[in-house]
């Protein structure tokens, strides 16, 4: 069995159903989890945070607005006005419910409640469209088997165990929908998976399936050796390994969330990237084998700050490392890049809502210095230290170009570079000049 994948976008509006419903149709079993039509999801963020503010005829005003846009697309989707009007009874529930919930005060339950019913909404249109088509479909609700534990990490044996469940007790469907990023809590509470969404929600039932295939369906052609936005002429790279995709991910290939493919990858299930637009396109393909010897592609995160800590105190000085990163680890803040000198530590992070205590703290051990509005680009591909002249390349081609930072060695996917964000376009092309070209 497939586990199948489709974004906001493949879902945004009544023609791209029918293209998916299309797409899925070709006879063999599968499980597809969608996401909410694009565009509602911020609509409804908007409504929790009227809520928040305690504006309950804003929230209604963004709700009735939304009512009327879907109403259209029902209009738009059915070839039958029994299949129509069911549809629109169940949507006019959900806003009703939303109405209902605009009356109480704003708690983080209460968005995550509201957050959900975008991905009720698009499940329940294309189950209701592929019945109308005589597909043999059944609506799995993902509230049913979806579950985080107490730190808000999947709770696998409980997922494994329903999911499973949910499939033999509902046996010779040719379609199994579900909604993606949904979930419930311990206590029960409608929640969220947050970190990759939808993405994640596929991985976590393709690796509890043991799934031949993962697929996420999106708008663009699989993973791209270099950022199309800036550098002409990049290619679709064709295989990823876990580590790669994940590096990649990381650091700032938005196609996918750095952790979402964790689960796929301990269970050694393959994930296809694949592009709703051009479905015949191969996409790339994530597995656990590596390609020896080969740069696969390069990523940039931007908003990154360099925070350099200096101090000849530090000379041989046992626990100053630990007591540097215990600050960070206090305000919660994550670092990406660290090098390491006799007198000093520099290292990078890209949240700075802390920067100001951070950096008061870090002054009790030696002069501090940082540098805003950076980039992190990160080359990825088999740069074990074996493979001699990987990094010379890299650095070859950044002759003409200023850099803050280099990390090599702490993986054997990675060589990371820091340089000035005014940097990050020209970077870009000249590592896809030198290793691609």
């Amino acid at each position: 069995m497939k586990i199948l994948k489709f974004g906001g976008t493949s879902v945004g509006s009544p023609q791209r159903m029918k293209d998916v419903c299309k797409l899925i149709c070709d006879g063999q079993t599968k499980i597809v989890v969608l996401s909410a039509m694009s565009g509602t999801t911020n609509a409804l963020v908007e409504i929790a945070d009227y809520i928040a503010k305690h504006n309950p005829e804003a929230a209604n005003n963004v709700i009735n607005k939304l009512r009327n846009l879907y109403m259209q697309h029902v209009s738009e989707l059915y070839a039958t006005e029994e299949m129509a009007e069911a549809t629109r009874k169940l949507l006019k529930e959900i806003f009703q419910h939303l109405h209902n919930l605009t009356a109480g005060g704003y708690t983080p339950s209460l968005e995550k409640e509201i957050l959900a019913q975008g991905e009720l909404m698009s499940t329940n249109m294309v189950t209701n469209y592929l019945l109308e088509q005589g597909v043999k479909v059944k609506l799995l609700p993902a509230l049913d088997f979806m579950r985080i534990d107490g730190n808000g990490e999947p709770d696998m044996a409980f997922i494994k165990t329903e999911v499973k469940r949910q499939v033999s007790d509902n046996p010779n469907y040719e379609l199994y929908i579900t909604q993606g990023f949904i979930c419930r809590n311990l206590e029960g509470e409608i929640d969220n998976l947050q970190r990759g969404g939808s993405d994640y929600t596929a991985c976590l039932i393709g690796a509890v399936l043991g799934a031949e295939e993962i697929q996420i369906w999106t708008d663009i052609d699989g993973m791209h050796n270099n950022d199309p936005r800036f550098v002409p002429n990049t290619t679709p790279v064709r295989q990823l390994n876990f580590e790669e995709a994940a590096e990649l991910a990381y650091f700032g290939a938005k196609i996918l969330h750095p952790t979402c493919i964790q689960p796929a990858r301990f269970a050694g299930v393959p994930v296809r990237l694949l592009n709703t637009m051009d479905p015949a396109a191969p996409g790339t393909i994530i597995n656990n084998q590596m390609q020896q010897g080969t740069i696969k592609a390069v990523a940039a995160k931007d908003n990154i700050t360099a925070i350099k800590i200096v101090s000849s105190r530090m000379l041989l000085a046992t626990g100053f490392l630990r007591k540097v990163f215990e600050i960070f680890e206090s305000h919660q803040t994550p670092v990406d890049m660290v090098t390491t000198s006799e007198v000093g530590v520099t290292l990078t992070i890209d949240n700075t809502a802390h920067l100001a205590a951070i950096t008061e703290e870090l002054k009790k051990y030696g002069t501090v210095e940082t540098d805003e509005n950076m980039c992190i680009i990160c080359v990825v591909g088999d740069l074990r230290w074996g493979n001699v002249g990987f990094e010379t390349m890299v650095t070859e081609a950044l002759s003409h170009i200023p850099v803050r930072m280099i990390s090599y060695g702490g993986s054997n996917h990675n060589i990371s570079l820091l340089v000035r964000e005014a940097d990050k376009k020209e970077t870009l092309c000249a590592l896809s000049q030198k290793l691609f070209q």
